[in-house]
């Protein structure tokens, strides 16, 4: 396929293949205002200078912030920060509203939460097809050990984990007693390595059967009982941020499975609700294939269980 038959959609698809991290990138405008906007083109880019790079639409509405700018400061987002992120990256006039921060480097805001912060001076700003790229050169940074990445990948949130392959790889201690080995018995780590083995077989099927993508599964499964949703109300419930899920929106419209009723409202076809049939009930017999090697009340118990925890956690 030569570069001018490309669909800057299905491109968009491919480059969302590469997980990245999420952060929200701040400064000051040319009345000292704090602006802020969720970006994920974020990367290092020298360690003699210390330097980073992220990049910016030429259509953002704080374009010319950043373009001025002569500190800005790169927040990056931990697991917990999945709202902060959809703040940031939607239409709202004042994101700063319910955002926690200081003035950091040249007054430009600093999150009082975070992953990770590179306050910058900007080094180069430089022409990038449609976007801007920008150059910063690191003047402070500093970095919370015990938060969990937020991670950005195929168009949704997700969580950084440790890899199944190298959960099951032998340890030198694998012929020593397992009695005190609390990270086999540990909750997070039983959970995390349930949820990757079903997933591992789910998603393959759904894709398979009805050539549908998990993002794509995330909107039906929640319109199969609500068929109307407004955008905005859908972005936490499905861990996509609202450009991206105009996007899968997009994608899925191209498809039949859903259709605009304005630029805000979405509601599923007569195929879509098909489609999302046939999703649930193999979601359901993937579930219960998996619950079968439990005693049948003990299934029902652990989902009873779990249940309870996160409605306490929440």
């Amino acid at each position: 396929m030569s570069q001018t038959d490309f669909d800057p959609k299905d491109f968009r698809r491919a480059l969302s293949q590469f997980p990245t991290g999420v952060t929200v990138i701040t400064t000051l405008d040319a009345d000292g205002k704090p602006v802020g906007v969720t970006a994920s083109s974020f990367n290092s880019v020298s360690m003699e200078p210390t330097l980073v790079l992220w990049s910016i639409d030429k259509g953002a509405h704080s374009l010319a912030a950043f373009e001025k700018a002569e500190h800005f400061a790169v927040n990056i987002l931990g697991s917990d920060q999945v709202a902060t992120s959809n703040n940031f990256a939607s239409r709202g006039e004042d994101k700063f509203a319910n955002a926690a921060y200081s003035a950091g480097l040249g007054g430009a805001p600093v999150l009082d939460d975070y992953a990770a912060q590179f306050e910058c001076k900007t080094w180069a700003v430089y022409e990038g097809g449609d976007h801007l790229i920008l150059v910063g050169e690191v003047i402070n940074y500093r970095y919370n050990d015990v938060v969990e990445p937020l991670v950005f990948a195929r168009g949704r949130y997700a969580i950084s984990a440790q890899h199944p392959e190298m959960i099951n790889t032998a340890s030198p201690c694998d012929n020593a007693s397992q009695e005190n080995d609390f990270v086999s018995d540990y909750l997070l780590y039983l959970v995390r390595n349930l949820y990757q083995e079903l997933s591992a077989s789910l998603y393959p099927k759904l894709q398979n059967e009805c050539d549908v993508n998990p993002e794509e599964w995330r909107v039906l499964s929640r319109m199969l009982s609500c068929p109307t949703f407004k955008i905005s109300d859908l972005t936490d419930l499905v861990m996509q941020p609202e450009v991206a899920l105009r996007q899968t929106a997009d994608w899925m419209v191209e498809k039949g499975l859903v259709e605009y009723q304005s630029n805000e409202v979405i509601k599923i076809t007569s195929k879509g609700t098909e489609i999302a049939t046939q999703l649930r009930d193999i979601a359901i017999a993937e579930e219960a294939k998996l619950l079968s090697q439990l005693p049948a009340d003990q299934a029902g118990q652990l989902k009873d269980n779990l249940k309870t925890l996160i409605e306490k956690l929440g």
